[in-house]
């Protein structure tokens, strides 16, 4: 995935399109409602019988989903965890990671990641990302790792398997560099036939419910073919028990994807990459629809792109925020500002500089894209975006 200019709009085009453009309702960024009304009766009866057994926790639903997703991404284990930051958390447990300990991320997806690693006591070591992708990419792995990481966290952003994966995983073998993969935005992208997920050591997935495959509330796993990991963060999942009332390993918390969560994501995964299709189906209408020379569309691929998030680089980024929602069409920015850059940190990282990774925050902008948009809601979305007047006739572009 990368970013492709347009530029054949000329300013009379884009005033004639204003023109004719009127809304009645607001385009939502994602509509829940949209998507959980034609599973209703499904999701009520997977709900009504967990509520039926008896068994909230623990029990055959979480085993049965959690056997189903090892199957799907292709691996040997799936433990089902409270939340997506909790499976990045434990999943670095699991590999060791400790107090002092560097861990290598990107700066660029709101903290998930780094708030796993300061819950451990471990330092993030930020990597840049690459401006065609917003992943991070081989060289600075290798970099993170000749500067001391333990670890190597490869976030799949924007719905798109990180370019170059499978060498990234095999440079980190080479050096003895455990790689987790955060698949929270991913779930399904595949590269050689290969999903998310089945690259690394270990990886990561969260279910929040805008997920590609989310519950209707918090949820999330780890995924690993690696036996003895997978043994520790089960128990890291549930106090560090290795018996009932038996704590044998520390760092553990309660961590459990409930029996509910379970059974709804049950009902969603054999749909799963039809959405995903969908999804694409999208993306390629707006690259075709969207033409305006100061907006910036994502390139992408084959089913290496799940289209999670629709990501579109412009440089008056928050001018074209304030037309959309001027237009009744929603947006947002993911992310608008680096790790490295956060209050809470406190100037910690000053010194530190990640140009890719700092030009991108100023750009971004999400529009809407899920599975259930209509063709005519894509279009609207894409009209309003073509009748955005900028704010400044000197700006030539997203740079």
């Amino acid at each position: 995935m990368g970013w492709a200019k347009s530029g054949r709009i000329s300013a009379s085009r884009h005033k004639r399109r204003a023109t004719i453009f009127n809304v009645e309702t607001m385009q939502l960024i994602n509509n829940l409602g949209a998507r959980i009304a034609p599973y209703q009766a499904r999701l009520e009866g997977a709900m009504s019988k967990v509520l039926s057994s008896g068994w909230l926790v623990l029990g055959p639903e979480v085993a049965q989903f959690e056997k189903a997703f090892a199957a799907y991404i292709g691996l040997g284990h799936c433990i089902g965890v409270a939340n997506g930051t909790d499976a990045i958390e434990l999943a670095l447990r699991s590999l060791g990671v400790q107090a002092g300990d560097q861990v290598a991320t990107v700066a660029n997806a709101a903290m998930y990641t780094t708030n796993a690693v300061l819950a451990i006591g471990a330092v993030p070591l930020f990597m840049d990302v690459a401006e065609d992708s917003a992943c991070a990419t081989l060289a600075q792995v290798e970099r993170a790792i000749d500067a001391g990481a333990r670890v190597v966290v490869v976030t799949h952003l924007y719905g798109r398997i990180a370019a170059g994966i499978d060498e990234i995983a095999a440079l980190c073998r080479r050096r003895g560099i455990a790689l987790l993969e955060d698949c929270a935005q991913c779930h399904g992208a595949q590269v050689g036939g290969r999903r998310a997920g089945s690259f690394g050591n270990i990886a990561a997935f969260s279910f929040y419910p805008t997920k590609n495959l989310g519950a209707l509330g918090d949820g999330g796993a780890v995924l690993t073919d690696d036996t003895g990991l997978a043994a520790k963060v089960r128990q890291l999942r549930q106090y560090g028990w290795g018996a009932k009332y038996e704590v044998s390993v520390p760092g553990g918390r309660n961590s459990r994807l409930d029996e509910l969560q379970a059974a709804i994501l049950s009902v969603f995964l054999p749909d799963l990459d039809g959405a995903n299709e969908r999804r694409r189906q999208i993306a390629a209408r707006y690259a075709s629809r969207i033409d305006h020379p100061r907006v910036s569309l994502p390139a992408f691929g084959g089913t290496e792109y799940v289209a999670h998030l629709y990501v579109v680089r412009c440089s008056q980024r928050d001018s074209l925020a304030r037309h959309l929602k001027a237009s009744q069409v929603a947006s947002d920015v993911h992310y608008p500002i680096p790790d490295h850059r956060q209050p809470f940190f406190d100037g910690a990282y000053a010194d530190i500089s990640l140009p890719v990774t700092e030009l991108l925050a100023g750009e971004v902008l999400t529009l809407p894209c899920y599975p259930e948009m209509t063709d005519g809601e894509v279009d609207q979305v894409a009209l309003a975006v073509n009748a955005w007047q900028c704010e400044a006739d000197d700006d030539k572009g997203v740079h």
